[in-house]
């Protein structure tokens, strides 16, 4: 008998998004359990020593960190999403990292609260971008025609854009054409469409509204 699966959730959380992904691209059967990461319940500050989603409750054992879970999953369920070879493996594995530095610089764009710093994090996202175009092979997946862990982690930081190019068209990525046909690839995968709900862009605009920063401004005048 499986050992039944809780993952322990946000809403808004890109990295809870790449666990349901892989959860739904592998078939496993799993509930999902939202808090308020702005009011933590005791019993998740219990299970979570870091206090992030997502923690996998697997059984009795929680495990936390998304990289942690993704893996975990690999080794333990069917349909794998890693590249069999080693050395294309570790590659993915290394544009996972790249795709977490990816979140921290969206984190610094919403968050930055004067004009020179929020031109500084789009000039920096830009230049990820740009390293990202240079490397994907678009066709349609991340490298080619199997769906992996790494498109399961850019399809969260891609719908971060769905509501930011409603604010205006900031030019991050621009000039891109494979990561444009990535973008709506990815955009089409149920699994990745269905890794949020169906209020997610409104909960981001609301989001992005409270942090009172550059970008909260830009995104009120543009609904103006």
């Amino acid at each position: 008998m499986a050992v039944p699966l809780k993952l322990i959730s946000h809403k808004l959380c890109p990295y809870v998004q790449r666990a349901v992904i892989a959860l739904t691209e592998k078939g496993v059967p799993f509930e999902r359990i939202d808090i308020d990461l702005a009011n933590k319940p005791q019993w998740f500050l219990a299970i979570s020593p870091l206090g992030k989603t997502p923690v996998l409750q697997v059984g009795d054992t929680a495990i936390f960190e998304s990289a942690v879970i993704l893996e975990y999953l690999e080794e333990t369920q069917a349909k794998p999403l890693h590249p069999a070879d080693p050395l294309v493996r570790a590659e993915h594995r290394g544009w996972i990292e790249f795709g977490s530095t990816v979140l921290n610089d969206i984190a610094g764009f919403y968050a930055a609260k004067d004009e020179a710093s929020f031109k500084a994090r789009t000039a920096q996202l830009e230049q990820k971008f740009a390293r990202l175009e240079a490397r994907v092979a678009a066709s349609p997946w991340f490298d080619g025609e199997n769906f992996s862990l790494v498109d399961a982690v850019f399809g969260p930081v891609f719908r971060y854009f769905d509501v930011f190019d409603e604010i205006a068209d900031f030019g991050i990525l621009s000039g891109k054409p494979k990561l444009a046909r990535w973008r709506k690839a990815l955009a089409a995968r149920p699994s990745v469409r269905t890794a949020v709900s169906a209020d997610y862009p409104a909960l981001l605009r609301d989001f992005v509204e409270r942090r009172n920063s550059w970008l909260s401004g830009l995104q009120a005048r543009a609904a103006a």
